[in-house]
């Protein structure tokens, strides 16, 4: 009996082990090369979302839906459709928010924490964020994704988000996941689906 028992707690272990495995120097660089490329790509990215929201004092998550859209080099607008209309617009330095109609803006400028946040969104969803000098990144495997974690080396940044997880698919080489892990147990994961990739896209998207 207890040598069954011993067996399927190794079998579950390597399985577990299994989902998410390291990356080597060669697929690591491979990998990068295939996101930057793809990234260099996407001129305009509008994909539907799913967010749940995890708070550890919640039995269940917080879940909201809506779109994104982007075009580069910085518009990007999250509308928010369940289970409310709210709606915010990053642009010109600025952010843009629309609760049910109450309308009310930030400066990003007046901000660095602000500016570092806008720019890690812009980056996640285009991909385009592998930079060392911002972050201790890590790369793993998983079956027909690659993820990779993201840990701010700034200070001031990490007291907001400990750390940023992007899960890509293997074949396109895109986001198809975000997952910001606050500096509690509390997280969000956004889960992309529907993307549509350059298709044309007015600036007055972004008019909030």
């Amino acid at each position: 009996m207890k040598t069954k028992i011993f067996l399927l707690i190794l079998f579950i272990s390597s399985n577990l082990f299994a989902q998410e495995q390291k990356m080597t120097a060669a697929e690591i660089a491979s990998f990068k090369e295939s996101v930057n490329v793809v990234s260099k790509k996407i001129k305009t990215l509008s994909t539907d979302f799913v967010q749940y929201k995890h708070m550890d004092f919640l039995s269940k998550d917080i879940e909201t839906s809506g779109k994104m859209v982007f075009k580069e080099p910085n518009l990007l607008q999250w509308q928010y459709k369940k289970p409310y209309n709210y709606s915010i617009v990053f642009k010109n330095g600025k952010i843009l928010i629309n609760d049910e109609g109450k309308k009310s803006a930030v400066d990003i400028g007046n901000s660095k924490i602000f500016a570092r946040i806008n720019k890690l969104i812009i980056g996640s969803v285009s991909g385009d964020m592998f930079d060392d000098k911002e972050f201790t990144i890590s790369y793993f495997k998983l079956k027909g994704q690659n993820l990779a974690k993201f840990i701010p080396k700034d200070a001031t940044l990490k007291k907001y988000i400990k750390q940023i997880e992007l899960t890509f698919d293997k074949e396109e080489a895109t986001v198809v996941q975000v997952k910001l892990l606050e500096s509690s147990e509390d997280y969000t994961r956004i889960v992309l689906k529907n993307k549509v990739i350059n298709a044309k896209i007015d600036d007055s998207v972004f008019t909030n």
